[in-house]
């Protein structure tokens, strides 16, 4: 049996409903019955198992189930070959880069950005230069930034100040090239600085430039302050890109607490048509697992 016509009845039977002409090109040139309402964007990994575990691999077989975006945190980590062989190959298929990280410290064990170190705002400067060269190779807009931990030497009104003041040089660079840094309030540890919509919000609205918007990651934000749809609603006008999660567990949609189902229809209809961010594990394992999720996605976008 060949593998298209394999992964088609597996897909039907699963519930993924994709169209059946998904499967009758084997160029993978875009076909609309198989995309989704929103922008969904995987990571590497997320389809080895059908794809194998190189990552162009994975690119065309996720394209080939409707999806039509990447997400890479790790980019700025790739030869520059790599960069651009994946920014080649979204290009031929029509597909959008998501964000990547500038990742200019080691942020959970750093207070970076909020210590006023100057040494600190002269390797983000320089990280920022670089990222210009990396988005360049892989048709990226999108960087996220974290500004590392809380300086507990320093008040909080002093440690955002020393934040503003280091991300205002980056800013700049980023806004030359059309380019924009969105800024991600983590759950991973109570160290983090940056936790909040609100405080995120702030800055940005500090910042008062295009290129500096929110990162809203609804898996940390459902953690550290629910009430997502109102949030989301409340920061609308500093969002620049989202990504996904359910939580507990930290999953694709429907496996935890979350109506992800009612919040994709509440980003869509307030016209939002950027990336979506897979920023998440697979529930299951193996293939079945990569089908679980497909299917998931496929109910969660059903609205």
């Amino acid at each position: 049996m060949e593998r298209r016509n394999f992964l088609k009845q597996n897909l039907i039977a699963s519930g993924a409903l994709l169209s059946t002409s998904a499967f009758a090109n084997t160029k993978m040139s875009p076909i609309e019955e198989s995309t989704f309402k929103l922008n969904y964007g995987f990571h590497d990994g997320m389809f080895k198992s059908h794809a194998g575990n190189d990552f162009i691999e994975q690119i065309k077989f996720a394209h080939s189930m409707g999806f039509r975006s990447i997400e890479d945190n790790g980019m700025m980590g790739r030869t520059p070959a790599m960069q651009e062989k994946i920014g080649n190959t979204l290009a031929s298929l029509g597909m959008t880069m998501g964000v990547f990280v500038i990742s200019f410290d080691n942020w959970p064990l750093s207070v970076s950005m909020t210590s006023g170190n100057k040494d600190w705002r002269k390797k983000f400067v320089d990280y920022c230069t670089e990222a210009v060269n990396v988005a360049k190779r892989c048709n990226a807009k999108h960087m996220t930034v974290v500004p590392g931990n809380y300086d507990r030497t320093k008040s909080l009104d002093m440690q955002l100040a020393n934040v503003i003041g280091a991300l205002r040089p980056g800013v700049e660079i980023l806004e030359k090239h059309n380019l924009i840094m969105v800024l991600e309030p983590l759950s991973d540890t109570p160290e983090l600085f940056l936790r909040y919509s609100d405080q995120t919000y702030a800055i940005c609205k500090a910042m008062n430039s295009s290129a500096c918007k929110i990162l809203f990651d609804m898996y940390h934000m459902q953690r550290n302050e629910g009430n997502i749809i109102a949030n989301i609603d409340k920061c609308w006008d500093e969002i620049g890109y989202f990504q996904i999660g359910d939580n507990p567990g930290r999953k694709e949609p429907g496996t935890g607490e979350m109506n992800y189902k009612n919040i994709f229809k509440h980003i869509y209809q307030k016209g939002y048509r950027g990336v979506m961010g897979m920023e998440h594990g697979n529930a299951g394992a193996g293939k079945e697992g990569e089908l679980a999720l497909i299917k998931a996605y496929r109910e969660a976008d059903s609205f």
